[in-house]
């Protein structure tokens, strides 16, 4: 995953959720322009522990794991059930 696809991600759910950028960045304290650079990948910097939080917020995780292991079938269908 990248930062754009991240930031979509949070914009999607925010959204879902029918929450504002400037609701959620009031609840993070972080800027509403900095919270709109994180959805449009357009941010220089930012530290984990604010998209930690926002990710909290929005109901979201992050999962690391090695990037070159294939996903098994049980992985891809529980992916697909998680996001329908």
């Amino acid at each position: 995953m990248n930062l754009s696809e991240l930031g979509q991600i949070i914009a999607q759910n925010r959204k879902k959720l029918k929450i504002t950028q400037l609701e959620l960045a009031q609840n993070t304290g972080i800027s509403r322009v900095t919270l709109s650079q994180i959805e449009n990948a357009s941010v220089n910097e930012i530290g984990i522990n604010k998209i930690i939080l926002l990710c909290e917020l929005l109901g979201l995780e992050i999962i690391a794991k090695p990037k070159n292991i294939r996903p098994t079938l049980q992985d891809l269908i529980k992916e697909r059930n998680n996001h329908d």
